[in-house]
């Protein structure tokens, strides 16, 4: 099944997308930082295969026509009514989500504006509950290795210089992406603006500490049908943010563990898309 590129106009800017599967019922897939929805282009065709219709887009700051300056445009709310905007531009009544990474925080905080109105099910890759991760984030005493990361992503002009002096050191944090993902991924952070739109979506929730210190912040307990997929050797998103997450599941939860880092869909493509398949085929629209 291919692959189509095409813009989609939502929210009054423009995003680019990756589409597969003409008909069927849809999935939308939200990929993380610092990539792109090129991440997806293993999974989609299977999808497609399967007879599901995807929609991959480039989020907010990665997309060149939906790249805004202010970085209180990259807030939870905001970026999480992207995916309302986009599935509205589509077409898409009700649908099914996935998301990996920060595209993962943003499928919480859609759960939590939805309400289980529109949201069919939900798979996050990496990323257990959020009110559990960015606990974990703190609490977690081996984790100053991404405290560590979050310094340098919060600090202006830090992470951004890092891409435009560095950018062949930079490959190597993509550990498991083919040559020619990596080279997207740097062609599109190397834009204007975009290394920094990127780190934005840290600075706008202070590290993650706004979903720990706001009430208002878009987080709370889950009941929609909700498949979580972990690696074990994950270095950034570690063991106890998986057990403080429990918590907040009210509803069907299932947790699979892989053998893997961070990278779970290119690291493990078969088990991830056997893993999302059986869970997208228990939860017809």
């Amino acid at each position: 099944m291919d692959i189509t590129i095409r813009e989609l106009e939502a929210n009054g800017m423009t995003f680019r997308c990756r589409t597969a599967g003409d008909s069927g019922e849809p999935v939308i897939l939200l990929h993380g930082f610092p990539e792109t929805s090129h991440m997806w282009t293993d999974l989609m065709p299977r999808l497609a295969d399967n007879g599901y219709r995807t929609l991959a887009p480039d989020l907010r700051g990665y997309s060149p026509g939906a790249r805004p300056d202010d970085v209180s445009a990259y807030s939870y709310e905001a970026l999480a009514s992207d995916v309302f905007a986009l599935a509205d531009a589509s077409a898409f009544d009700r649908f099914h989500l996935v998301g990996h990474d920060w595209g993962a925080i943003i499928g919480w905080a859609a759960l939590h504006i939805d309400g289980g109105k529109r949201i069919a099910s939900w798979t996050s890759l990496s990323i257990p509950h959020y009110l559990g991760t960015a606990k974990a984030t703190y609490d977690d005493p081996g984790g100053d290795l991404y405290r560590g990361i979050l310094i340098q992503l919060t600090t202006e002009g830090v992470f951004e210089g890092l891409v435009a002096s560095q950018p062949d050191a930079f490959r190597s944090t993509w550990s498991h992406s083919s040559p020619e993902e990596i080279d997207e991924y740097l062609g599109v952070l190397q834009q204007p603006g975009a290394m920094r739109a990127a780190a934005s979506y840290y600075r706008a929730c202070n590290a993650h500490k706004r979903a720990l210190e706001d009430p208002s912040a878009p987080f709370g307990d889950v009941s929609v049908p909700t498949l979580l997929i972990k690696g074990t050797q994950d270095l950034y998103v570690r063991a106890m943010s998986v057990e403080l997450a429990k918590r907040y599941m009210k509803g069907e939860y299932r947790v699979v563990e892989l053998s893997a880092g961070h990278w779970l869909a290119q690291e493990q493509p078969d088990r991830v898309a056997d893993e999302v398949l059986t869970h997208l085929r228990a939860h017809p629209l």
